[in-house]
């Protein structure tokens, strides 16, 4: 069979996004502290773009409302005014600062013992961290710098929930000692507070934190070191025939490990709280609801005038086609802003306008909804919904939520009614959960049938679904038996 080259044309319509189009879709999807994060990185690498200040807005809005203020000849910029008699004469206010300094210093101190005060900011308290807790108890307990050197790797090995994550022989060879020092060592750093830290299993965390109880308890040693497990399932009948004993004496020694803490490190987390700030806040009138954007915190960026004039005064080839550049890169970004905000609030009205009952009622009123409700009703496509939904927050009557809470599916309903959120039916089974009775909790059919008369027609393989998703444990283990 012979090889041969030919050569075919073929026409066809392909959507290629250009570098701008691919930046007006990233900054969709981009969450509130992302997007100013952009802006300022975008700021850094383009001379054009430039910073609105809080006290621009203010005289532009000043001039808006008074336009034939004569004190206001341009934006941040006021006429001079002649000076003073006293501004024309600098000599009359010279001061000798070497003097005047000299002589203001702290009384009791002289000028050679004076030394610089440290700024406020180093004088701000600081947390102790968990690090650090063990390493003041590690310089007071062994006084051997070889000591000292493996408990600080060991210490650098502990996690922020207290467990030590490397194995002896890792820590051994890191610090050229015998796996019998570090052994020792890891054992000095186990007696530190908080009781149970350095440990390699939860087995060993509970254990330790049982050996330093005022008094001894042999019956909850017993049950950490053997039957550990076979408690997490609750057999306690079966643990007292074993041990001879009774079951009351099982549940007061179950009572105390309940007291110990299984991730003794965490008591010194230094993580601090992030609070989301709503993009949306919705707004109640005479007419209904309404949405209105929260710009609060984001940067509000204008073209610099300076380079806007360069650009069209300039001859210099080179110099022109950078602006230009520059120019078209700035524009395109205040647009696709701008088009993010309104996309924004359109995504925001639609959902107040489709869930009112929710706002007004709460979650037991929330009404099933998906993207393509939201994209049918202002006319976008899907896609371009859920980007602009993604780590964006609005503010409600009934609390601030993510835009993706309200989009869910429907369950049936016991009437065939197809008007039920699966945020609902959650809903539904916490309350149950809550109301039922701690000896004889709800099993899995027990609970459809609690939510059939609630008018909720679900399966029970769905309602073990969304229990795990709500993270409560099944009827066996929600039981007390005591």
């Amino acid at each position: 069979m012979a090889m041969e080259m030919k050569l075919n044309f073929k026409q066809e319509m392909r959507l290629v996004p250009t570098p701008m189009l691919q930046q007006a879709i990233k900054l969709l999807q981009l969450s509130r502290l992302e997007l100013v994060q952009a802006v300022h990185q975008e700021m850094i690498e383009n001379p054009i773009l430039e910073e609105i200040l809080e006290e621009e807005e203010e005289e532009l809005d000043q001039k808006q409302e008074n336009p034939e203020d004569p004190s206001l000849d341009s934006i941040g910029q006021t006429q001079e005014e002649p000076p003073s008699e006293k501004e024309s004469d600098p000599l009359e206010y010279e001061q000798d600062w070497d003097n005047y300094i000299q002589d203001n210093l702290s009384q009791g101190s002289s000028a050679d013992n004076y030394t610089e005060r440290p700024s406020i900011e180093a004088t701000y308290k600081k947390e102790a961290t968990l690090a650090d807790h063990l390493m003041w108890q590690l310089n007071l307990s062994v006084n051997e710098d070889l000591d000292k050197f493996i408990g600080s790797i060991i210490i650098g090995n502990i996690q922020n929930d207290g467990y030590c994550i490397a194995e002896l022989g890792e820590i051994a060879e890191i610090s050229q000692a015998s796996e019998e020092d570090v052994l020792r060592v890891l054992k000095i750093i186990q007696t530190f507070e908080p009781n149970g830290v350095g440990a390699c299993t939860l087995k060993e965390c509970l254990l330790t934190q049982a050996k330093v109880l005022p008094e001894r308890l042999p019956l909850v040693e017993n049950l950490i070191e053997n039957y550990l497990e076979r408690l997490h399932e609750r057999y306690y009948q079966k643990i007292a025939s074993e041990l001879k004993t009774t079951v009351d004496e099982i549940i007061a020694a179950v009572s105390t490990i309940k007291t110990f803490d299984p991730k003794p490190g965490l008591q010194f987390s230094s993580e601090g709280i992030d609070y989301v700030i709503p993009d949306l806040v919705v707004v109640k009138t005479d007419a209904g609801y309404d949405v209105v954007l929260n710009d609060d915190g984001l940067p509000n960026v204008k073209i610099s005038p300076y380079y806007h004039h360069l650009l069209k005064n300039t001859s210099e080839p080179k110099t022109k086609e950078y602006l230009k550049k520059k120019h078209q890169a700035a524009e395109f970004l205040i647009k696709s802003i701008d088009k993010r905000r309104e996309t924004i609030y359109k995504v925001g009205k639609s959902i107040v306008k489709l869930q009112v009952e929710f706002l007004d009622h709460g979650l037991s009123h929330l009404k099933p909804m998906v993207l393509k409700d939201v994209a049918r009703d202002i006319e976008m496509h899907e896609s371009t919904v859920s980007r602009i939904t993604t780590n964006k927050y609005i503010d409600t009557p009934q609390g601030i939520f993510e835009l993706k809470f309200f989009f869910h599916s429907g369950i049936k309903s016991f009437i065939g009614n197809n008007d039920m959120s699966s945020v609902r039916v959650k809903n539904m089974i916490q309350e149950i959960i809550k109301s039922e009775d701690p000896m004889k909790p709800l099993t899995d059919d027990e609970m459809v049938e609690a939510l059939v008369k609630r008018n909720a027609k679900i399966a029970r393989r769905t309602v073990t679904k969304y229990r795990k998703e709500l993270n409560i444990l099944p009827a066996s283990k929600r039981k007390k038996i005591y």
